[in-house]
Formats: structure tokens, sequence, C-alpha cells
């Protein structure tokens, strides 16, 4: 079974305060054209996304840069929505880390720099959360300064929860990028 992790990029979607909104614009049409094409206009961080280290670290690698092995591994879900405010560290399962992708199931909520800090230490190879964004400043230069790639606005996560599922989501090839749409998916045997 696949299950899709991402959003749909369209004019309707939600992007962060301040980022471009999605344009989608006709470019040819099979009727005058001969070939059906659209035009895009986004930001690097739009829908379901994810960031390089060079989003917050001067000098980081840019997301052509990024080894493809951090895009793809063994994953699996915590739900974090009984929690209110920062999600702290001893919300987090006490291990299971170690080169494995970790999918939070925030409902909104964005992880403390302990709890990162504490994900980093465990090698973590990646983190993603349905929030739009994982936490703050810091929580950013914390996971990206060791090159854990962060994935943003998951959906379908709850669908997922008690599984170990194989977790896909490779990035848009943008030289010089700072992040890139992704096609998230969960292959579960």
């Amino acid at each position: 079974m696949i299950v899709d992790l991402s959003l749909p990029l369209s004019e309707r979607t939600p992007v962060y305060p301040g980022d471009p909104g999605v344009k989608v614009r006709p470019w040819a049409l099979i009727e005058r054209d001969g070939y059906y094409m659209n035009a895009l206009k986004l930001g690097e961080h739009s829908g379901t996304h994810v960031d390089a280290p060079a989003h917050f670290i001067p000098g980081g690698k840019t997301i052509d840069e990024m080894p493809l092995e951090k895009f793809i591994g063994e994953a699996f879900v915590v739900d974090l929505r009984s929690g209110e405010g920062m999600i702290e560290l001893e919300e987090l399962p006490d291990s299971g880390y170690y080169g494995r992708i970790v999918l939070l199931l925030t409902g909104g909520r964005e992880l403390s720099p302990e709890a990162a800090l504490f994900l980093v230490a465990e090698g973590v190879k990646a983190v993603g959360t349905d929030a739009m964004s994982i936490g703050d400043e810091n929580v950013h230069t914390i996971l990206l300064s060791a090159e854990v790639p962060v994935f943003e606005s998951l959906v379908n996560l709850e669908r997922l929860l008690g599984l170990t599922f194989t977790f896909v989501a490779f990035p848009l090839k943008i030289e010089g990028g700072s992040g890139s749409p992704v096609r998230a998916v969960a292959i579960v045997e």
C-alpha cells in the first residue's frame, strides 16, 4: 500500500505567512497549441516540501548538494496532538531514532529546541511534520546544521500510526536551492 503524504499544489495551497503564493497558469492548450502545459510560479517551500541546510545555515548545503539517501528510509509517526504549546523533550519516545526518519503528527504544534537537540543526538536521519513549520529559527538551525532534512506540511500521517514503513520524498534538483516541493509517500509492506 502507498499512502500519499503530500498536499496538492494549486492556488489554494496554504503558504507560510510572507512566502509567495502558488500560481498555476495555462501556458499551452491542446485546442490552440496542440499540447497542454501549465506555467508555475511558487516558492521553494510551497506545499509539502523539504528544507535544506542552506535555508538557515550560511554556507550550508543546498538542496542539489544533499545526498539522495537523506530523502528515503525507514520511518515511523509519533502522535503529539494531545499536548499544547511547544513539543517538549519528555513528549518524545526515549529511543528508536538512529538512522530512521521520524514524522511528527502535531496538529500544528512546533518542536522545542531541546527536542530538536535530542533528535540530532539520537542520530535521526530526517524529521517531518504536519505543521507548516517544524519550529523557530533555533529549531531549524539545530536540525539543519546537523544536515537533518526537515519535511513540512505533510498530510495523512494519522493513517500510519503504529506502523513502520518506507518514507520517500525526493526534492527537485534546484541548483542553489534552499529547499524544494516534494511528493512524499509512505510505502507500507
